[in-house]
């Protein structure tokens, strides 16, 4: 025996995904926040700050400002385009929107955004199950949907599983 490690190996994260790009947008640099749970943006989100205001969501005081955001499913209002059109006025907005499945009412406040003039995000769609590969990272997210990790912003033992 030469007492080499036999441990199984971690696979490094891959260099570069792409997703498919729902609205287009700017693209968008900034610290990953992967939400553990489906967010309503109505009542769920300050649209003056970019906090995450309701208190029984795992990521509470959280802000998606300014964040590549990574959404595992939404609770449906048909006000969740007003908060986010809200957001993009306010310059509270995510940098990317990175979504496991569309929510044609939460993306129609990009749609609206940009029709008003207003830089906007781009919206992409990536499986979730890639979704913790971005966890505790600083990510960039291309406007043709391609998603990489630019470098970590905290330790391993800072991730959450």
């Amino acid at each position: 025996m030469t007492g080499a490690d036999t441990s199984p190996q971690k696979e490094p994260p891959p260099q570069r995904l792409l997703a498919e790009v729902l609205v287009p947008g700017t693209a968008g640099t900034g610290e990953a926040l992967v939400l553990s749970a489906p967010i309503s943006f109505w009542g769920g989100v300050d649209p003056a700050s970019g906090r995450i205001a309701d208190v029984r969501h795992p990521e509470h005081g959280a802000t998606i400002a300014g964040k590549i955001l990574f959404l595992p499913g939404t609770i449906g209002s048909s006000s969740a385009s007003a908060v986010l059109l809200e957001l993009v006025r306010n310059g509270h907005a995510p940098t990317a929107i990175v979504m496991h499945e569309p929510d044609a009412i939460l993306l129609l406040g990009i749609i609206v955004a940009r029709e008003m003039g207003w830089p906007t995000p781009v919206a992409v769609r990536l499986d979730s199950g890639q979704f913790p590969t971005f966890a505790c990272a600083r990510v960039v997210v291309g406007a043709d949907g391609s998603i990489r990790i630019a470098d970590s912003v905290c330790e391993p033992a800072e991730i959450k599983t």
